[in-house]
């Protein structure tokens, strides 16, 4: 299964880079999927005028992109906080492809602040659905990220791990729960 993180910031030295760094490393350390990160800070969309069908009809600058959204089969959005949503620069990439049916989708959210992005991730539980995506009940909010998180993206606070460990556990079960090959057919 390909797994693929978005890291919503288009900040250089986003913090909440952190949390997408050590998520990837955890998932290629303990599972069989391959896990891709997008950050959308590498790929400078336009505001959105159309929305790519196919690898094939997107624009040259922006296949490698395309390959691995339309190679995704579930996605983990991390996104700070900005002003009470989520990153509008990760939402302009996700309008930019088609509707992900079916599809999990992880929600994490981080901010230095006390709150984490609380704000941001029930703003997420709005978007996923209107992508026809399922989201994880389980969310990782990370309050204080700056201090949980080193530059690395190393955990340097091990009393959130079981925060970790709960969500990408549900993720995971959800995400291969969904996943088409995994799914018995039924038939009449």
């Amino acid at each position: 299964m390909n797994i693929t993180i978005i890291s919503g910031s288009p900040r250089e030295k986003s913090i909440t880079k952190r949390v997408a760094i050590y998520l990837q490393n955890l998932l290629q350390n303990t599972t069989n999927h391959t896990v891709n990160m997008i950050e959308v800070r590498d790929y400078p969309l336009p505001p959105v005028e159309t929305v790519f069908s196919s690898v094939e009809k997107t624009p040259a600058s922006f296949r490698t992109l395309a390959s691995i959204m339309f190679a995704t089969d579930a996605f983990i959005l991390v996104t700070p906080e900005y002003n009470g949503s989520y990153s509008p620069a990760m939402k302009n990439l996700l309008d930019h492809f088609p509707k992900q049916h079916h599809k999990a989708f992880g929600i994490v959210t981080a901010s230095p602040g006390a709150m984490g992005g609380i704000r941001a991730s029930q703003q997420l539980l709005q978007l996923v659905p209107a992508l026809f995506g399922i989201a994880s009940p389980y969310m990782l909010i990370v309050p204080q990220v700056d201090k949980k998180f080193n530059e690395s993206g190393e955990l340097t606070e091990p009393s959130f791990e079981n925060a970790i460990h709960n969500f990408t556990q549900e993720f995971l079960w959800l995400a291969e729960s969904l996943h088409p090959e995994l799914i018995p057919t039924f038939k009449n």
